[in-house]
């Protein structure tokens, strides 16, 4: 089994996030910490960690705090961040401070499990030892990777996905499926299925603009924007 610490200072979505980790078989929640100080001791008391569920927001320090200190204390548990913070910046620190994932909320279930089923097959690579080829380590460095874009419906593409994800991400105001494709440069017709899929993800909100007559236009928004 892997041994997992869930990390993040909204109870509530510690108990969902720790749900999630025990539905994916192989992996076993050993503990949960809602603030920094807590998430070190549990680092440092817990007979055995594998894997570190990492936010970055906590009400006593943040997340790449909590990843080097526990490198300086020789800790070595993997880490996967999983957070609302999606600046550059941030990412760039998480990655080099050794965290092998970055997971944005909001996320689905099939997002953490794709995330965790990849990590578990890093570890079995990595745990077989021995020489690798190139091959060999092409396919370490992309096993995480690999899990970029679980789940997606036939027919669509992740390129395409994260086009229209930037895009919400980048407005300062809901967006209507011309404004998107005329962002993107796809048609208005693909901004507008990719952007149900975002919908049906959590990952956008529909909002509604009536005008003065006629049909509400459909909006939307990214699902952490007020």
């Amino acid at each position: 089994m892997i041994e997992v610490l869930v990390v993040d200072d909204d109870t509530r979505v510690a108990r969902v996030n720790a749900a999630y980790v025990e539905k994916v078989p192989g992996f076993r929640v050993a503990g949960e910490a809602h603030n920094a100080a807590e998430a070190l001791r549990q680092v440092e008391t817990l007979p055995r960690l594998d894997l570190v569920l990492l936010d970055h927001y906590l009400p006593d320090d943040t997340g790449l705090a909590v990843v080097r200190e526990m490198r300086r204390r020789g800790h070595t548990a993997d880490v996967i961040m999983v957070t609302a913070a999606r600046d550059v910046s941030t990412v760039q620190a998480a990655m080099r401070h050794g965290a092998l994932q970055y997971l944005v909320k909001p996320f689905a279930f099939a997002g953490l499990r794709a995330k965790l089923q990849a990590y578990a097959e890093l570890r079995r690579t990595l745990d077989g030892g021995g020489e690798a080829e190139q091959a060999e380590v092409d396919r370490i460095f992309g096993a995480l990777s690999a899990a970029a874009e679980p789940g997606l419906p036939k027919g669509h593409s992740a390129t395409t996905t994260e086009l229209v994800r930037r895009a919400l991400r980048n407005a300062e105001v809901p967006l209507s499926a011309h404004e998107v494709a005329e962002r993107t440069g796809v048609s208005r017709q693909t901004a507008q299925r990719y952007l149900k899929l975002l919908e049906r993800t959590g990952q956008a909100r529909l909002t509604l603009r009536y005008g003065e007559a006629g049909r509400p236009e459909h909006r939307y928004v990214w699902a952490t924007r007020g």
